[in-house]
């Protein structure tokens, strides 16, 4: 059995795989756990691998090249189109395994650990700069109910907001 391409549709706990020869045909369907997919992998010849890039594809396409496989992966976006009918794991695995072929298809580079955790911590300090964000502006909403009006930022609610305190002990107490 030669093997030009695989594509895999990759999920949480099972992966599915549809390996294509060189006309296209899909000669190979398996559904594998990580593992697995790993171990029948291992001993494999094939000349592309492709996956989407979504949670996980960097830790699998590293481990992967580990063995020697050239692997690419693709947005989820550019994959959608080599879809040919009702959607369902073989499917896009094998949509995956032609779009990857595609000459002019445009790749992610795999990441490294390290850039990984750069990236997490630029999401998680976007995602905690957005929330105090909402929270200043539900503070000035609140304090517009009482008729108290502030500047727009941050640093205008920081340095108003013990005053509106003491105000607010002192007519109520």
């Amino acid at each position: 059995m030669e093997l030009h391409t695989i594509g895999i549709d990759l999920g949480k706990t099972v992966f599915h795989l549809v390996g294509l020869n060189l006309r296209g045909e899909a000669v190979v369907r398996k559904k594998l756990s990580r593992r697995q997919l790993l171990q029948f992998t291992a001993n494999l010849h094939v000349d592309l691998i492709g996956m989407e890039a979504c949670g996980g594809a960097h830790f699998l396409g590293r481990a992967l090249r580990a063995q020697g496989h050239e692997v690419r992966l693709m947005p989820a976006q550019y994959v959608k189109p080599y879809v040919k009918t009702n959607k369902n794991d073989y499917i896009d695995a094998e949509a995956i395994a032609e779009a990857v072929a595609r000459p002019t298809m445009r790749f992610v580079p795999i990441k490294t650990d390290d850039q990984l955790d750069m990236q997490s911590l630029h999401r998680v300090r976007e995602r905690w700069v957005m929330r105090r964000t909402a929270i200043v502006n539900q503070i000035r909403g609140l304090l517009l109910e009482l008729g108290i009006t502030l500047q727009k930022g941050r640093r205008h609610v920081d340095t108003a907001l013990p005053n509106v305190a003491r105000y607010n002990l002192r007519r109520t107490g």
